[in-house]
């Protein structure tokens, strides 16, 4: 192929349509844990994490529920992908190997969220949420319906084994927050006299992003490192369905729909076994068949 601007704008545009394409068919996850939040600066700040508004009776005058409750802040990161393409293959237009290179170019991009998402989940029992508690912990404060401030709210039963998640993702805020800041275009530095191609006979096309993940509502999700049975799936189910927010106020957590379990492919036998059977081992009827939706996540290792 001859190296002249109309046959680089022709590859240009095959190589960002065969990109643009893999992206947008690409199957993802982090959508069923997190709420996208759009961000227009280099940070954003979740002080109303700390106090969900309520609704009261009107007695007397109104009474101003304060949002701006703690600090807590997600700030956003810029994130690359860059591939070269020799200027030799252009010119012997030996190109076909490069389809399935900015095919799975598409397929990462696509990733970027599941990558920052989901090992923040896997995170959540040693960072801290806007509380300033580790997201999942077995103090965390809330108000009590009398006016005080207890530390005794669990969204845990700790544990050393795997770790497995029973999240409420009916919820307008679901436990994972994916922060974006910039989607990202496809970019090409594809002259030829380019310094990249002058000086190392490669054409460079590329893409960046700016976003993070961070902490939505512990309330809405349980975190454990025991055994997946019935018994720590039944400690999950109920506390999550017995939380309460601030002044006593039910928050009516998995009343909309299964819960999500999630949890690494090393217990998909497990989650199985106590989701899908009819029976259990003993052959009594399963009380929690089919009472929650798997999700089985690789990116949870």
């Amino acid at each position: 192929m001859l190296i002249n601007r109309q046959n680089l704008d022709g590859l240009r545009v095959g190589f960002k349509t065969t990109f643009q394409g893999q992206l947008q068919q690409t199957p993802t996850l982090y959508q069923r844990v997190a709420t996208v939040v759009p961000s227009s600066a280099s940070s954003e700040t979740y002080g109303w994490l700390g106090k969900v508004p309520s609704v009261r009776e009107w007695l007397g005058e109104r009474v101003v529920q304060n949002l701006a409750e703690s600090s807590y802040a997600i700030k956003n990161k810029t994130f690359e992908l860059t591939v070269g393409v020799d200027r030799e293959h252009i010119e012997d237009d030996v190109l076909g190997m490069y389809t399935p290179i900015f095919q799975s170019f598409g397929e990462s991009v696509a990733a970027w969220p599941d990558q920052l998402v989901w090992p923040l989940l896997a995170a959540g029992f040693t960072t801290n949420c806007y509380d300033g508690q580790f997201f999942f912990d077995t103090d965390h404060p809330v108000i009590a319906a009398d006016g005080v401030t207890v530390n005794q709210v669990a969204n845990t039963d700790g544990g050393s084994g795997p770790a497995w998640f029973l999240l409420d993702v009916s919820r307008v805020i679901k436990p994972i927050i994916w922060q974006l800041r910039k989607k990202g275009d496809f970019i090409a530095l594809d002259r030829p006299d380019d310094p990249n191609v002058f000086n190392k006979k490669e054409f460079i096309y590329g893409w960046d992003g700016r976003g993070n993940a961070g902490f939505g509502l512990w309330q809405y999700a349980w975190g454990s490192k025991q055994s997946l049975d019935k018994a720590h799936f039944a400690t999950a189910m109920q506390s999550l369905m017995a939380m309460k927010g601030d002044h006593g106020r039910p928050l009516n957590v998995l009343q909309f729909g299964k819960p999500l379990l999630v949890y690494p492919s090393t217990l998909d036998g497990a989650a199985k076994a106590l989701i899908n059977a009819q029976k259990d081992a003993a052959g009594a009827d399963n009380v929690y068949y089919n009472s929650a939706e798997l999700l089985p996540c690789t990116w949870l290792g």
